[in-house]
């Protein structure tokens, strides 16, 4: 699409692509409302359509969306692409399927204008759906806790906490109540970039949140937050009871909060060179305890995330390699480990965020000390205990950053029970992953046959399927062995 039209159409391609994007998600959504007595049928169609057709079609669509999921484009947004264009981009989306279980399709979309704008300055990189789904089952969030980004990007990993605590369901079909209230009250997310706000907004939105805690704002900077990010997130701010003076300073500073689960992937480079953001923070100042002039900006995501959990609050954060390893990191080391509990450091593959950057990452995994039952889980202070180490060997891309994909014996990718083609990584185990697929269709499936056949088809299916250890799966057994609570089976 880009090289065919945007590029030659004098328009905004993100813009534009998102329009198309959000009016054909209202399309497959509205669809998917009717029944064999009041059917409804897909109208992002070119069909026969002239190209002025089409457009009014896609216009109409676009305004119905708008109508539907507010919040997202204002009210005069009008898709600018000329009929010839639209036409030309419709025939490139109307057979791609967006509604479904994981949103891989619109992630990749998204990253790939995104992407060459300008986040490879600021060091963002969208994180991959099976990376996401890793450090979720991990940490395991629940339907009673609170979940943030705050460096969310397009929310990948709240939008899959959402799927999580659903019991991994979704479908064009929307949320039930009780699931739209859980994204609604329980799930926030923060990011400064524009763009990466209004995809977050729209995936929330569909994800059936119709309030959308997704907050415009500098997460390391709360002094410039607008006051909508500051009247909503109030309700979440830790309260000093037995501190009048600090609970006060916090009600006005917005410092510290009282998140259950916290998951991030912040932006690795450029340094915080701003005095006014560094003096707010202890791991910017040196040995000598003078303020560094500089300090890296993921660094500053350690202390702050640290800052918005409660106690006994657990995170995943995304970090450079070194600095788990880096002799002149060890100050920043120091630091967690005087803060938290760390669970677990998963080293993920090199090809991991390529093309965009062989950068060298790993994922830590934290739990905030608490000595105190009221404040929330306990996780009391230890000098020694064992932490969980894993490294990937299968990340699912290869040295171009191209996804690795399963393939059945005739050398076709193999597709999963809700039709997406299956990356071939060991981060979560694959097997399980489609057991629990399986179980999923036959619960919902009302006639024998279509059980049957739904069976017949997973053991199809998982001849091609490697039987390899997951890492999710082995720190949640090793979890449950040192008494963590959150990695208890489910009852």
């Amino acid at each position: 699409m880009e090289n065919l039209v945007l590029a030659n159409a004098g328009v905004d391609a993100f813009e534009e692509v998102f329009k198309l994007i959000y009016a054909k998600l209202y399309d497959e959504w509205y669809a998917a409302q009717g029944d064999r007595k009041h059917p409804r049928h897909l109208q992002f169609r070119v069909g026969g359509a002239t190209p002025r057709e089409f457009k009014e079609k896609v216009g109409r669509l676009f305004e119905e969306a708008k109508d539907k999921w507010p919040g997202v484009f204002l009210r005069d947004d009008r898709i600018d692409l000329t009929p010839e264009h639209l036409v030309t981009c419709g025939s490139a989306l109307e057979n791609v399927k967006l509604f479904n279980s994981n949103l891989q399709v619109i992630d990749e979309a998204f990253e790939y204008l995104s992407v060459e704008v300008g986040k490879v300055k600021k060091g963002q990189y969208f994180t991959l759906r099976h990376v996401i789904d890793m450090a979720v089952r991990m940490l395991n969030p629940t339907i009673d806790e609170y979940v943030i980004d705050t460096a969310a990007g397009s929310c990948g990993f709240t939008v899959h906490s959402i799927f999580h605590v659903w019991g991994n369901q979704f479908t064009a079909e929307g949320p039930a109540p009780w699931q739209a209230e859980y994204a609604r009250e329980k799930v926030y997310a923060i990011d400064f970039d524009p763009r990466s706000i209004k995809i977050a907004k729209a995936l929330n939105l569909i994800a059936g949140d119709g309030k959308t805690n997704v907050y415009r704002a500098n997460t390391l900077d709360p002094r410039t937050w607008p006051d909508e990010v500051k009247v909503n997130l109030r309700p979440r701010l830790m309260r000093f009871p037995n501190d009048p003076d600090k609970d006060r300073w916090n009600q006005e500073n917005f410092r510290y909060f009282a998140f259950d689960v916290l998951l991030t992937n912040p932006p690795f480079a450029g340094d915080i060179q701003d005095s006014r953001i560094l003096s707010q923070f202890d791991l910017a100042k040196k040995p000598n305890g003078k303020w560094a002039n500089k300090v890296g900006r993921d660094v500053l995501f350690i202390q702050r995330d640290l800052e918005f959990l409660r106690p006994g609050g657990r995170m995943a954060i995304v970090l450079p390699q070194g600095r788990m390893n880096n002799t002149s990191d060890k100050l920043i080391r120091d630091f967690i480990a005087d803060h938290a509990r760390i669970l677990a450091v998963v080293g993920l593959h090199g090809n991991t965020f390529k093309p965009h950057t062989g950068t060298k990452t790993s994922i830590l995994f934290l739990q905030k000390w608490n000595e105190d039952p009221k404040a929330g889980p306990l996780c009391k202070r230890a000098a020694n205990y064992p932490i969980f180490f894993a490294t990937s060997q299968n990340g699912g891309k290869d040295n171009s950053g191209d996804y690795v994909y399963l393939a059945d014996d005739k050398g076709n990718p193999l597709y999963d029970l809700y039709g997406h083609p299956m990356v071939d990584h060991d981060l979560f185990n694959l097997r399980g992953y489609l057991a629990a697929q399986c179980e999923q269709r036959i619960t919902a499936a009302t006639e024998k046959a279509v059980k049957d056949t739904m069976k017949a088809l997973y053991k199809e299916k998982l001849r091609f399927v490697p039987d390899r250890p997951g890492i999710a799966e082995a720190f949640r057994e090793w979890g449950r062995k040192q008494g963590f609570a959150f990695c208890a089976e489910a009852e």
